[in-house]
């Protein structure tokens, strides 16, 4: 059977760019399966996004990418990658008291829906231990003792690293990164929170936005960085409410919202359909 690559780029958008790329899989046997691009005339960068499959008279894999670097990824000062469609991201779930987003990855990849493996779960308290013993995935217990943080952060790399992670979802784990560890995981890192019109922060912010009478709730789901809730947005939805919900029908509107809005990211993440564009992102849908 052929096997499924994806490939993503970027670089400078200048002519002959597409050309170049499906003329170079062309002679590499390659056949295009999904095709999707975008010129940003803001910066001058062009994206591009191709699923294909090479034919069993094709070159391997290693080869593929070695010549796409010398042929056209150097040619064009790309920054690439060449991904096999069928490899399975490895996602670490970090989590502490809120575990609806945790139970809703679970359950999405119990029945296929987000084809990811989960090897690991990390958490500061034991409170869904349970939930991570159910589905036969290991627990880490790593809660911050005396305030050092960055002993617990080099926990969690070696978790990272013991793993093989790929990508690491704080699933309403509500600690602040430190900004060593988000530089260790730029581009890698998804985080979720809710997302008010206006924003509530602090304690309790749907009371506070009760108190406020709001129209409008929703979730964000966006890279981590140093720069708090302010990475890259790579999905975000909205719920209308209105004067007959109270803080609790707002909470349990938002938790749905959470959920769906970090699927999503996480969906188009594992599949290699966002790609960074500054403090933006490409999200080829």
């Amino acid at each position: 059977m052929n096997k499924r690559y994806i490939l993503t780029l970027s670089c400078k958008d200048v002519r002959g760019i597409v050309a170049a790329v499906t003329g170079f899989l062309a002679e590499h046997f390659g056949f295009i399966i999904e095709s999707a691009q975008f010129g940003d005339a803001s910066t001058g960068m062009f994206f591009l996004r191709i699923e294909f499959t090479v034919e069993a008279q094709g070159p391997s894999e290693d080869v593929l990418k070695k010549r796409f670097h010398e042929q056209v990824g150097a040619r064009f000062a790309m920054h690439w990658q060449i991904d096999g469609k069928d490899e399975k991201s490895r996602v670490l779930v970090m989590v502490s008291k809120y575990g609806h987003c945790l139970n809703d990855l679970l359950y999405r990849h119990s029945t296929g829906q987000l084809a990811i493996d989960v090897p690991a779960i990390v958490s500061n308290h034991r409170d869904w231990e349970h939930v991570a013993n159910w589905h036969d995935i290991p627990f880490y217990h790593l809660p911050i003792v005396g305030g050092d943080k960055l002993a617990q952060e080099a926990q969690v790399m070696e978790v990272v690293e013991r793993h093989k992670i790929d990508v690491v979802v704080l699933a309403r784990y509500m600690q602040i990164l430190s900004p060593q560890l988000c530089q260790k995981l730029e581009g890698r890192a998804i985080n979720i929170h809710h997302s008010f019109l206006p924003s509530f922060k602090g304690a309790k912010p749907y009371n506070q936005a009760f108190d406020r009478g709001v129209k409008i709730i929703g979730a964000t789901a966006h890279y981590v960085t140093s720069d708090l809730d302010e990475g890259p947005i790579i999905e975000q939805e909205v719920a209308r409410v209105d004067h007959t919900h109270q803080p609790e029908d707002l909470e349990a509107i938002g938790r749905d919202t959470e959920c769906m809005v970090l699927a999503r990211a996480l969906k188009y993440h594992t599949e290699h359909r966002v790609l960074l564009n500054g403090h933006k992102t490409v999200v080829f849908r």
